[in-house]
């Protein structure tokens, strides 16, 4: 494709060059550039890609995306090499230069963008699977993995990829013809512009709670919610819950967008009624179109009425019918989101991803509510980010869980020990029985140990996750494995 094409909805540009040359690849990463190639200089956290500007050209870059504010000294020794172009902002571009080069796959399929602190996935789970049994050909791009119907393409390494690698994505999906993309969308994609260009049809936030504030992500909450904001600035209909504090606001902050309401205590457009919730489903009525209907999911907490609201919410939209939904969610499995692990000792062992405050708090208290033994609560919280939490996170399992066994889960490049004293601080506000044990798998092993058949117990924080990533490095970490290593003694 023609650089002058890639370039064209790109505002606020500075050229140097020709813009009628070839090119047949587009990254950010210089050690993906290949002969003829379009190389985009991005300043991160941690790397600056202007310093691989010349390493990019080495490899094939026949013009470059830099910073308007890029060094003067490197500009003038490379613009005579390649066709030049300075860019106001170059995560945009690249984000912008990736749709074009793709050809705007996202316009060739309705896409539908989830957001929210929690209920992401399992709720673009549960999409997935209403339009599957309607009889439609989805993708899904998430946190767990990214998917063309039952093939799994692979697995994530975070919630929402890389703009280049999404169009990337999308490209394959159009190709595929699937018919609905389901995309979980990051705080962090909306404010990189990752997702800019992509045509929305649907957009959903879920809920809105602490998290994500760190250096390397949010300094604050306004930042969070601001840069979630943003994607009802690119869809065509919205949904939110109407009985989140933050998401209830959404319709009254931006009138003039197309916004309906789902919830279950205040008033909204699509309201659960009569709920009931077990230790092994939650099941409501709700009207869907005409007709209330009685909607069943093997997913205990009254979160889970939330996510299904949502789902059904997009997938009226979509088309599909009551007994289609109805028959979905009954049979729903998400890997990671309260999953039960089968073992030969027949304890209660679940595994949840909860790793906020307000996650670890919903998934103690729902189990809490119909658990007749007692309430083993482990978990620990991830390094590089928001330390805050922690003593938070400490302080809810102290006050919820019948015991507690702090250990480590991401702790990435912080030391464990230092984590685990900071969610301790919390945990010392209760009463609540309490361990410290920072090796993970020893901690499970404890678990394990002190457990009873009537007792269930709470490995939160990994959820799907298969590895721990330990000073920079990414450990096979598989716990459903792991809890079956320990019982056949393995480990």
């Amino acid at each position: 494709m023609e650089l002058k094409n890639i370039l064209s909805t790109l505002e606020g540009l500075k050229v140097k060059g020709d813009l009628n040359i070839d090119i047949s690849n587009i990254d950010s990463d210089s050690r993906n550039i290949k002969e003829n190639g379009l190389f985009v200089a991005i300043k991160g956290f941690d790397v600056d890609g202007h310093n691989y500007i010349k390493e990019a050209i080495k490899r094939g870059a026949v013009a470059v995306i830099a910073s308007i504010d890029a060094d003067k000294k490197l500009l003038k020794e490379i613009m005579d090499k390649v066709t030049l172009i300075l860019a106001p902002d170059t995560r945009l571009a690249l984000a912008i230069c990736a749709c074009n080069f793709y050809d705007n796959p996202s316009r060739k399929f309705k896409l539908v963008g989830i957001t929210g602190t929690k209920g992401k996935t399992t709720t673009s789970f549960m999409v997935k699977r209403i339009l599957e049994k309607a009889g439609k050909k989805v993708g899904l791009v998430g946190t767990i993995a990214t998917y063309i119907g039952d093939e799994k393409l692979e697995d994530s390494d975070r919630t929402t990829p890389e703009s280049i690698k999404l169009q990337q994505l999308f490209s394959r999906m159009a190709r595929e013809k699937c018919e609905v993309v389901i995309m979980e969308v990051s705080s962090q994609s909306l404010k990189l512009h990752r997702v800019a260009g992509c045509d929305f049809d649907i957009g959903v936030f879920t809920n809105f709670s602490e998290d994500h504030i760190s250096a390397k992500e949010h300094p604050d909450m306004k930042d969070y919610f601001e840069s979630k904001l943003k994607l009802f600035d690119m869809c065509k209909i919205g949904f939110v819950n109407s009985d989140d504090l933050q998401t209830a606001k959404i319709p009254r902050l931006l009138p003039d967008k197309n916004i309906s309401t789902y919830g279950i205590d205040n008033y909204c457009n699509l309201l659960a009624k009569d709920i009931t919730i077990t230790n092994s489903f939650v099941d409501y009525k709700v009207k869907i179109g005409t007709r209330n209907e009685r909607i069943k999911i093997d997913i205990p907490g009254r979160f889970s009425v939330y996510n299904s609201l949502a789902a059904i919410a997009i997938t009226t939209k979509l088309g599909c019918g009551a007994e289609e939904i109805k028959e979905a969610l009954l049979d729903l499995k998400v890997p990671g989101r309260s999953e039960l692990v089968e073992n030969k000792k027949e304890l209660t062992i679940m595994i949840d991803y909860a790793h906020s405050p307000e996650s670890l708090e919903n998934i103690l208290s729902a189990v809490k509510s119909y658990t007749k033994g007692r309430v083993i609560s482990l978990f620990g919280c991830g390094g590089d980010r928001d330390s805050g939490k922690r003593p938070l996170m400490g302080e809810i399992s102290g006050k919820i869980a019948d015991f507690t066994i702090i250990t480590s889960d991401n702790p990435r490049t912080e030391e464990p020990e230092k984590i685990v004293k900071q969610i301790e601080e919390g945990m010392k506000k209760t009463k609540g029985k309490y361990i410290c044990i920072v090796d993970r798998i020893e901690a499970i092993k404890y678990a394990i140990k002190m457990a009873n058949k009537n007792d269930i117990i709470v490995l939160a924080g990994k959820g799907h996750e298969p590895y721990q990533e330990i000073n920079g490095v990414k450990h096979p970490f598989d716990e459903r494995i792991i809890v079956n290593d320990i019982i056949d003694g393995k480990i």
